[in-house]
This record gives structure tokens, C-alpha cells and sequence, in this order.
């Protein structure tokens, strides 16, 4: 505990913590963050915040993995990341403890813009953009279909393995529920 603030500053402060919209996790990571000393300099106006924009180019060759190729990669341009832009997408047919086949729903996104798999894999090297709500579900970038070994196709998924986040792969033949949403374009 600290004997130079009181507890009504450091009230204050957690008050203020709140009103800005910052989680307790995030008040945690606060205590062990390496440039603390630098939003002293920010306070006392001798810093100033530059935001980082994460661009990602949609356009560029997916990830592909050994023995496999891209069946199809829809381009989508320079994006700037915000999680306001992607939305988790379930077709009907995924509603209600439902399962729609993997073939079925590649055509019924065809109506939707869905993310590539470009995405899946910038957001894989940087973790920390990741929504938290995703967790717990199998998020799917129909916009690049890969063709296995085995002839067949596939497309990848973004998960939370516990630990980290990780990426697999289904078969299109697969049925898929209500746990797997499609990465899409939000409104």
C-alpha cells in the first residue's frame, strides 16, 4: 500500500481509471507496464500520444502452409484495423443449435464481404488487438478457401486455445454451428 497517496487520491484516480473506460485487467497491466514513467512526461505536457495505426494489406498473398494451395483469395484492399469494422456473422442456418454444411455456407456468404485469411494472421502476430469477446469461438475468414493434399477444401479459424491465440482448419464438408462465425464486414 502507499504512504505517499491517500486513499482519497488514489479513489480519484480509480474514478477516473472507470470514466475513461479501462478494464481492472487493464489497471493490472497498468502496474507493470514499461513506459509508466512516460505518462508522467504526458501529465506534465513534455510527451504527446501518437496512435498507431495497424494496416493491413488484404491484397497481398495469403499464409500458405506446406502441401497446400489457395483455391480462391478475396482482395480486399489496405485495411485499417478497428474491431468496429468486423462483425461475427452466423447465417440462419447456424442459429438455433443448427449445423449448416460448410459447401452450403460458403454460398450463402458470397452476399457478405468476409475477411481473408490475411487478417486472421496479422491479428495472430498481434494478439493484443484481438476482441476478448471472440474468445470461446471458432472465428472463420471465408475469404481465402485453401485446397489440401488431400484434394479437398478448407477454410481456417482463428481460436483461444486457453493460453494464446491459435489458428486451425475445417473442411468444407463439415458441419458448422453456432460456435463458428464468419468474419465479416460490419455495418
Amino acid at each position: 500500500m502507499s504512504t505517499m497517496f491517500s486513499i482519497g487520491q488514489m479513489n480519484q484516480l480509480g474514478d477516473a481509471l472507470e470514466l475513461a473506460g479501462f478494464t481492472p485487467d487493464e489497471v493490472t497491466k497498468m502496474r507493470n507496464f514499461p513506459q509508466l514513467k512516460d505518462l508522467r512526461r504526458l501529465i506534465n505536457g513534455q510527451a504527446q500520444i501518437t496512435i498507431v495505426k495497424h494496416i493491413i494489406d488484404m491484397d497481398a498473398t495469403p499464409y500458405i502452409p506446406n502441401n497446400w494451395k489457395v483455391e480462391s483469395h478475396k482482395k480486399g484492399g489496405q485495411l485499417e484495423w478497428d474491431p468496429q469494422k468486423v462483425q461475427l456473422y452466423l447465417a440462419a442456418g447456424q442459429q438455433g443449435g443448427e449445423c449448416i454444411g460448410g459447401n452450403e455456407l460458403r454460398l450463402v456468404l458470397e452476399t457478405q464481404w468476409v475477411y481473408n485469411a490475411n487478417l486472421l494472421d496479422y491479428l495472430l502476430a498481434h494478439p493484443e488487438l484481438i476482441p476478448g469477446e471472440w474468445k470461446g469461438k471458432y472465428v472463420f475468414f471465408w475469404g481465402t478457401i485453401y485446397r489440401l493434399f488431400d484434394g479437398n477444401l478448407y477454410v481456417r479459424y482463428l481460436y483461444f486455445n486457453g493460453k494464446s491465440w491459435s489458428w486451425g482448419y475445417v473442411w468444407l464438408g463439415y458441419g458448422f454451428g453456432s460456435n463458428f462465425p464468419a468474419a465479416v464486414a460490419g455495418k
